[in-house]
């Protein structure tokens, strides 16, 4: 992609949007401009085009905008504690699985399988982020 700024309708190209999803992106603080022309035309970095890839991305497995643009601002979540949790609460899982009916195991299966695409999803993004 190089390293030129890219003017909106670029960015959109590129990424596979209209113009007014970057706009809406821009207005919701999930994309920064990186500059503005003399004009004030903004300009956005082309890693834009990844971040905008990861919001559909998210959006797609049923992550709001809102809990999107949450996370980005959010800088200091305690990660470690979160992923306790859930290995706890898998396990919890594991056990009601043991002691539930037929019916519930194909919604827990449902359910698992919704999960496990969401951690798969999870895997993928921070394997396309750049290192710290």
């Amino acid at each position: 992609m190089g390293d030129q700024l890219l003017r909106i309708g670029e960015l959109a190209s590129r990424a596979g949007v209209s113009t007014r999803t970057v706009d809406y992106y821009t207005n919701l603080g999930l994309l920064t401009p990186a500059e503005r022309t003399p004009g004030s035309y903004r300009l956005y970095d082309p890693a834009a085009v990844d971040r905008i890839a990861t919001i559909r991305q998210l959006e797609t497995h049923g992550v709001s905008l809102d809990e999107i643009a949450t996370a980005l601002r959010t800088k200091q979540a305690d990660l470690p504690a979160l992923l306790r949790q859930l290995h706890d609460d898998l396990h919890s899982l594991q056990t009601a699985a043991q002691t539930t009916g037929t019916e519930a195991h194909g919604l827990l299966a449902a359910l698992t399988t919704r999960a496990q695409s969401l951690i798969t999803t999870a895997l993928e993004i921070t394997t396309a982020m750049p290192p710290l």
